[in-house]
């Protein structure tokens, strides 16, 4: 099975760029939306030095995965923004152990162009990044239409999460009434829809987002940034 060596994620915003550009900046309006992060803080800094920030992944109650980084570099120009950053975790229980990044703003008639690609070397070898990095893809693209979400509609992020959770609830309770009521071929029908149907339009959803760039130019790294190899 072949693994693609960076996880890249794409989704339409129609929204102020300044809207997006802050609730995608500001940690503490970042950590609203994103799955993958329970925490995010900048450190102080003095002026000339890169912009350092700690983050955090609440495992269990008591137990958080921690980790640090370093933007590599904000460029405001006319036409689109980018945002570069470095990261690292020296947590034992961490499946990504170093990686670097981008966030892409590309302004158009219909939005923003809301763009990630991320490179990182696994904390638990190979064999367990087979299954995480298609989990963490997905976390991602699903992150990116609840952060959508919040700002096409005014849904607050809780919100999402909570109506993504009862739907899924539901779905689950009514493939098993079906598997335990129903012939096999009316469950098996049931069990499909289940799986294959979208979600509502108010539920995030990853499958709205693009999983591949749709060119060459656009899966290119900022200058600011080195990719992990």
């Amino acid at each position: 099975m072949r693994v693609a060596r960076y996880v890249y994620v794409e989704c339409l915003v129609r929204a102020d760029m300044e809207d997006l550009w802050e609730r995608t900046q500001w940690p503490e309006l970042h950590q609203q939306w994103d799955l993958r992060f329970t925490e995010i803080d900048y450190l102080p800094r003095t002026e000339g030095e890169p912009q350092r920030f700690r983050y955090a992944f609440r495992l269990l109650p008591a137990l958080d995965i921690t980790g640090a980084g370093v933007t590599a570099g904000d460029c405001d120009g006319p036409e689109q923004r980018t945002s570069a950053l470095r990261f690292a975790s020296d947590h034992p229980l961490s499946l990504i152990r170093s990686g670097s990044g981008y966030w892409r703003y590309v302004p158009t008639d219909d939005g923003v162009r809301f763009i990630t690609r991320y490179g990182y070397r696994p904390g638990w070898g190979r064999g367990v990044d087979l299954v995480f990095r298609p989990l963490i893809g997905w976390a991602t693209a699903w992150s990116f239409d609840r952060l959508r979400l919040w700002l096409e509609t005014g849904q607050p992020p809780e919100r999402s999460l909570w109506q993504a959770l009862a739907e899924l609830c539901l779905r689950t309770l009514a493939t098993a009434i079906a598997v335990t009521t129903t012939p096999t071929v009316v469950a098996c029908l049931v069990g499909a829809a289940a799986v294959l149907l979208p979600p509502l339009p108010s539920t995030p959803a990853a499958r709205r987002c693009l999983r591949r760039p749709p060119d060459r130019q656009t899966a290119q790294p900022p200058h600011t940034l080195m990719e992990t190899r």
